[in-house]
């Protein structure tokens, strides 16, 4: 039994220790919302936070996560169900289009906002540089991050 700690709850898993730990959050433990994308982390589809930093659980072993905190998309909205800062800021933007990325961008967009809160253009393009968006919305991620951040620009998407 390898031993995790997902989204604060302690958890169980018997698996082998090299299954990626997307597989782990996804099968094992029933957490749809961390995506499979390219399998060899180059998409960011599947990122989630080990111990407060952005991974590619695709990549990353179940062995490597045992004993550290680990943080999925289900675990950003608070108990009673109020939505992350970056979550909320993602809504008001209408960042999503076919949303499939959506999870990853977030988690990673979170982690940026944990470590800098006021972050530049440039720095938000180099924190999210590793996550790719089919469908091009790029301009309404930056927009939703610096809405999080509480930088002056709307988050409102205009008509």
């Amino acid at each position: 039994m390898i031993k995790l700690n997902v989204n604060g709850q302690p958890r169980e898993v018997d698996a082998d220790p090299a299954t990626p730990l997307l597989w782990i959050i996804r099968e094992n433990l029933k957490m749809p919302g961390t995506k499979f994308g390219c399998g060899i982390a180059q998409c960011g589809a599947c990122t989630v936070h080990l111990d407060g930093k952005p991974v590619r659980s695709c990549s990353t072993s179940l062995s490597a996560a045992e004993g550290k905190t680990i943080a999925t998309i289900e675990g950003l909205a608070s108990e009673d169900g109020t939505l992350h800062k970056v979550q909320q800021a993602w809504i008001e933007a209408q960042v999503p289009q076919c949303g499939y990325c959506q999870s990853g961008q977030i988690m990673s967009a979170v982690a940026l906002l944990e470590k800098n809160p006021r972050p530049t253009d440039a720095q938000i393009d180099e924190a999210m540089a590793g996550n790719v968006c089919r469908c091009g919305m790029y301009g309404r991620i930056r927009r939703a991050i610096k809405a999080a951040a509480d930088i002056d620009q709307p988050a409102q998407v205009e008509a």
